[in-house]
């Protein structure tokens, strides 16, 4: 049920204002407010989906209502009443953040347009919050080492800018992560974050998959379809486990991070992407190039700014946060109590030898939930978190 608060002095516009609103849609609540000092407070204490409020009023005008409200509650769209002679005022609110005006006398139609766009606008708003909150949760990134603070640090750094970045690590280490966290952070965030497995796509599927492919192209080509490329077009590109990818998909690669043209498998026809490319691997990129395997152009294109992601055991103080952190999202997702682990039992866990990292850890904390007892302890880890 959507809420609504009119604030304004003069009664008869008030209650006309009241009357249209409610006449219009018989879910929306409305509240009244005689003047500025009075909206604020209720805009303090209760919860509301839009607020209509006169620019020229006694005690605080509609500006300080305005500004006030972007401090306390920045995601409740405002609309503007604004008089004959307001108008350059209510121009300037718009640059202050407010959604909309209407003059006076309202007229009906432009009215109602403007309360289902503002209040269409503060649903998209919180369930975009929403959303982030869950993608920022999904992909925490755990620990206080300092290897672990290091990487946070350089994120923080590099993600507001467009520079590429090359993650490296072993298997089951986070790279993924660290490549949802420079996206999140960076002014790339509204747009898509597209992730390929490079590893998990047959190299002669490869090309089509990051470019597109026209009509025609291949055999199974029944239809034109767009790429991974153009899919992150104004947004980020994340190849994980590039170290995989195939010599002529590099090559393509390496065009597009060049010149920011793609060219569709069986098409001559440049097209333009703006896309952020963010890579990781598990291999040794020297290495492979060193054996012919991966272009040294590629490379210096890529690593750009490179981070290194430890191996678990390489960072074994973070593994009581982890486990108290994993042991909290199990719990969570299966609707259960959450468990504990004695002090002998993550002491024990932090001697293990962790070959498969944080992938692994989240495995072994899983099994001693289920098969320990209350309190997970060193004899419960014994038990069960042996390979």
């Amino acid at each position: 049920m959507p809420r609504i608060l009119v604030i304004e002095d003069e009664a008869a516009i008030r209650r006309v204002l009241v009357k249209i609103l409610s006449e219009e849609n018989d879910t929306y609540k409305v509240d009244e407010a005689v003047d500025g000092l009075e909206g604020i407070e209720k805009i303090k204490n209760e919860d509301y989906d839009l607020v209509l409020c006169d620019i020229k009023m006694p005690k605080m005008d509609g500006v300080e209502v305005l500004e006030a409200t972007k401090k306390i509650k920045a995601e409740v769209p405002m609309v503007m009443i604004s008089g004959h002679g307001d108008l350059d005022t209510a121009v300037n609110t718009m640059r202050l953040g407010a959604f909309d005006y209407i003059s006076k006398p309202p007229d009906l139609n432009r009215l109602l347009n403007t309360v289902r766009n503002a209040l269409d606008r503060k649903e998209l708003v919180v369930a975009n919050k929403i959303l982030k909150k869950k993608v920022s949760k999904k992909y925490d990134m755990i620990g206080e080492s300092k290897a672990i603070s290091q990487i946070k640090d350089m994120i923080d750094k590099v993600a507001p800018t467009d520079a590429r970045v090359l993650i490296t690590g072993p298997n089951g280490t986070g790279k993924e992560l660290v490549a949802h966290w420079l996206h999140e952070k960076s002014a790339r965030s509204k747009g898509s974050l597209i992730e390929v497995n490079c590893a998990a796509i047959p190299s002669e599927l490869i090309e089509s998959e990051l470019f597109g492919h026209v009509k025609g192209a291949f055999t199974s080509a029944n239809k034109d379809r767009a790429g991974k490329f153009e899919a992150a077009n104004g947004g980020t590109i994340f190849l994980d486990e590039i170290g995989d990818m195939s010599l002529s998909a590099q090559a393509k690669v390496l065009r597009a991070l060049q010149e920011n043209k793609i060219q569709r498998v069986g098409s001559d026809r440049d097209i333009k992407v703006d896309v952020r490319v963010i890579a990781a691997t598990n291999k040794n990129l020297k290495k492979e190039i060193e054996e012919g395997r991966f272009r040294e152009d590629l490379y210096h294109r890529l690593a750009v700014i490179l981070i290194e992601v430890p191996s678990l055991n390489n960072r074994r103080e973070d593994i009581p946060l982890l486990v108290r952190h994993f042991a909290e999202k199990i719990a969570s997702e299966n609707g259960s109590s959450q468990k504990t682990f004695s002090d002998k039992a993550i002491k024990l866990l932090q001697e293990y030898d962790w070959t498969g990292n944080i992938r692994e850890l989240r495995n072994v904390v899983e099994r001693l939930i289920i098969l320990g007892g209350q309190e997970v302890s060193e004899q419960d880890v014994k038990l069960f978190a042996s390979k």
